[in-house]
């Protein structure tokens, strides 16, 4: 369903992608050069965002990076800043930074609950505070927030990342409604499982999260050969950017890349409204 105009001519504008050193991020940032977009890439891992930023300097129209910490506000604004004052203004805002912490709910520690939500949660809400002004003050411009299939379904040992990713789903489904008839687009993207390193997120995990994780095995990664192997089997990160870049271009709120979704979604809903108790699933 459209909820805006669309953005039908993509081509010289700006998007703006966290988590954009790999991933869904990373396939993101190709898909918008690949309509001629200029890309700002944000992200921890500075390594991988300087060669995603050399690849794309190498037929795009245009890249620069800019390491940030979703987590912190000031970094936010940082790069929005940057994002102005290399390109001029801003268009496309993908939210999608994100990383995973599984495990037994109370087992899992404090350190990692904050951590998740830092960069999960108020990651996106940063993004929300920092550009959403500036896309208003255009009259046009589009937000894409990163959540997951795991937004509308908890699932057993993901109860961080789902809390989370509930939370996204909410926020989005506000900030549409909020700028009804404004000119700024608002899509949510809802996959299941897709091939990324969602299950080593503690790759890039800070020394706090690391330290309480090393005190009991595997606590940060809670289910990482489990986890592996579902995303392993899913699908690839280019499938669901495209369907992103579609909902830019046509204007739609919900981004599901696997048909399925809908199916679940359907089934959820009449299991709440039939009073049943929750039931076993496994989704990311």
């Amino acid at each position: 369903m459209r909820q805006t105009a669309g953005m039908d001519e993509l081509s010289g504008r700006v998007a703006v992608v966290t988590g954009a050193a790999s991933g869904i991020g990373l396939a993101m940032a190709n898909a918008f050069a690949a309509e001629g977009m200029r890309l700002v890439l944000a992200d921890v891992d500075v390594e991988g965002l300087e060669v995603a930023c050399k690849n794309l300097n190498k037929t795009g129209e245009g890249a620069i990076a800019v390491p940030t910490d979703v987590r912190d506000p000031a970094a936010v604004d940082a790069l929005r800043d940057a994002a102005l004052h290399a390109f001029g203004a801003v268009h496309v805002v993908c939210n999608n930074a994100g990383v995973g912490v599984g495990g037994p709910i109370w087992q899992v520690p404090l350190e990692s609950w904050q951590w998740i939500f830092g960069v999960n949660f108020w990651g996106v809400v940063h993004g929300m505070r920092s550009f959403v002004p500036l896309l208003l003050e255009q009259g046009e411009g589009h937000v894409v927030n990163t959540a997951s299939a795991a937004g509308l379904m908890p699932s057993p040992f993901l109860g961080p990342y789902s809390a989370t990713k509930f939370a996204v789903v909410a926020v989005s489904e506000t900030l549409a409604m909020e700028l009804t008839g404004s000119g700024v687009g608002v899509s949510v993207v809802c996959p299941l499982f897709v091939r990324t390193r969602i299950h080593e997120s503690d790759r890039n995990a800070p020394p706090e999260v690391v330290a309480v994780a090393g005190d009991d095995g595997d606590s940060l990664a809670g289910g990482r050969e489990m986890l592996a192997g579902f995303v392993n089997s899913g699908i690839a990160p280019e499938v669901v950017a495209d369907r992103v870049v579609e909902a830019v271009k046509g204007g739609s709120f919900w981004v599901f890349p696997h048909d399925e979704i809908r199916q679940i979604v359907r089934e959820r809903g009449e299991s709440i409204a039939a009073g049943t108790p929750p039931a076993f699933t496994i989704l990311a």
